[in-house]
């Protein structure tokens, strides 16, 4: 157990990174940020700052000699140089839980080996690698870069195999469309004591690949699918031996939950937690990485709903609090770029 008092490494610099560091400082933590960028909006509400790359060893381990535990906010970063970490402080979740995640074959490979569905998908290393993927698996499609892609970045929708875009140099994944009635995400807090503890499987509304809104209680079309997909979630974190926030994203179909994709941290769909549940993600995963009981995840309100401020939506700042109601988020980002997470809005059903 490490006690209040004691300083959280966190990798990466973002609004996860600075919504997990408030979080501990409601427990009695400081923060320590390591993020590449200069104006990483997490180190605002941090202790301590080291911008550094995330290959750079000898920075990052460092960074680790002064924490106690360390985490991350951010699954596209190379696991193999955060292994200088490990003789400093305990990383968690597993660096074999980025090795996973951050590569989408790797991950519906894994996930398979758990009796998990994905949509149908082959690996694309050329043209003809697309073209065949395509003769099996049918259109419309989308093509995604196997790493590195993330709200709707690095995608390509397929939906004529006589007109296919230029392939980037990279390895790259084709996955066929689905009929689904709805999207939805299980989140999980899971301690090293291997307790396990699920918050409410949100709704999950998308606008261009990128979040726009989670609900809860989601609708029965959805709920009748959670408690199948719960299963192969705590398949997922038990195999990793996983300690921390997991998300995992569904398709709610005919044939039951498709799995989408995981994510080996807090997760955008599961911000409602803030105000709508006992214990908000953030909190439970300082728990849980610091050794401590995990903390009640049963909603505080009847539902939530939450609401990403894209760009410049975030300027609606005074309307929305023209509203006595609603729980405004603002990150401390700069520039309100199209596309670009700036906050979020939450209401609560009383």
């Amino acid at each position: 157990m490490i006690p209040p008092g004691e300083t959280i490494g966190i990798l990466g610099g973002g609004q996860l990174g600075r919504m997990i560091a408030l979080a501990a400082a409601q427990l009695g933590y400081r923060c320590h940020v390591y993020a590449p960028e200069a104006d990483a909006i997490a180190a605002d509400v941090c202790a301590a700052f080291t911008q550094g790359a995330y290959d750079d060893e000898a920075a990052l381990a460092q960074f680790a000699a002064s924490c106690a535990v360390v985490t991350y906010e951010f699954e596209n970063v190379d696991a193999a140089p955060l292994a200088v970490i490990a003789p400093h402080a305990p990383l968690h979740p597993p660096a074999r839980a980025l090795e996973v995640a951050q590569d989408r074959a790797r991950e519906k490979r894994f996930v398979e080996s758990l009796g998990g569905r994905p949509a149908p998908w082959a690996t694309v290393d050329s043209a003809a690698d697309l073209a065949a993927a395509i003769t099996r698996i049918g259109t419309p499609g989308i093509l995604k870069t196997r790493r590195d892609g993330y709200d709707g970045k690095g995608q390509w929708r397929i939906s004529d195999a006589a007109a296919l875009p230029d392939l980037p140099a990279v390895p790259l994944i084709y996955e066929g469309f689905v009929e689904f009635s709805g999207e939805f995400s299980v989140i999980l807090a899971r301690g090293a004591d291997g307790a396990t503890a699920f918050w409410d499987s949100p709704h999950n509304e998308h606008s261009g690949g990128i979040l726009a809104r989670s609900t809860v209680p989601a609708p029965p079309l959805i709920e009748d699918h959670v408690s199948q997909a719960r299963v192969l979630a705590g398949k997922v974190a038990d195999a990793l031996d996983y300690v921390g926030v997991l998300t995992l994203e569904f398709f709610a179909t005919a044939q039951g939950p498709m799995f989408n994709e995981m994510a080996p941290r807090v997760h955008n769909s599961g911000h409602w937690t803030i105000e709508g549940a006992l214990t908000s993600q953030f909190e439970n995963h300082i728990r849980a990485i610091c050794g401590l009981p995990l903390g009640a995840t049963a909603r505080a309100a009847k539902g939530a709903v939450m609401e990403n401020l894209i760009g410049d939506a975030v300027h609606d700042w005074a309307a929305i609090l023209s509203d006595p109601a609603n729980h405004l988020h603002l990150y401390g980002k700069a520039a309100a770029r199209p596309g670009r997470k700036m906050g979020h809005v939450t209401r609560l059903v009383l």
